[in-house]
């Protein structure tokens, strides 16, 4: 059996990133390594299965800045998560100054939200209805 381990999301600074990512979205760290030039940053879901972490990736390449700006500029989430309270957690970010893109709307079985990660990218929550 195959299973998800780890998926990454380029980021323009891995410090912040992992602030907003944990301080802000509630995520935990699992790792975090100096390499020097870069930093190896995953984080994960609290409390959750320990085999699943989103890596924060430098986004200095250039093939990470285009794919990044050009998911920007069409408005586009590069990452989904999901939540049990969609408008509870809309109403929780909101009131910490996160910048959302989308507010709940229905899409079909499933309400959504886009946000501004602060880092670069536009994410994506998602809650099944």
């Amino acid at each position: 059996m195959i299973k998800i381990a780890m998926t990454s999301v380029y980021v323009d600074d891995q410090q912040k990133a992992l602030a907003f990512y944990t301080d802000v979205l509630g995520f935990e760290t699992r790792t975090n390594i100096d390499l020097g030039h870069a930093a190896f940053v995953t984080v994960g879901a609290r409390g959750g299965a320990q085999d699943v972490e989103l890596l924060l990736e430098p986004g200095d390449s250039p093939i990470a800045r285009d794919y990044t700006t050009a998911l920007r500029e069409a408005g586009l989430p590069c990452i989904a998560f999901s939540v049990d309270d969609l408008r509870a957690e809309y109403e929780r970010l909101t009131g910490l100054g996160v910048r959302f893109t989308q507010p709940p709307t229905a899409q079909g079985p499933v309400l959504t939200a886009v946000l501004d990660d602060t880092v670069g990218n536009f994410v994506q929550l998602t809650q099944r209805i």
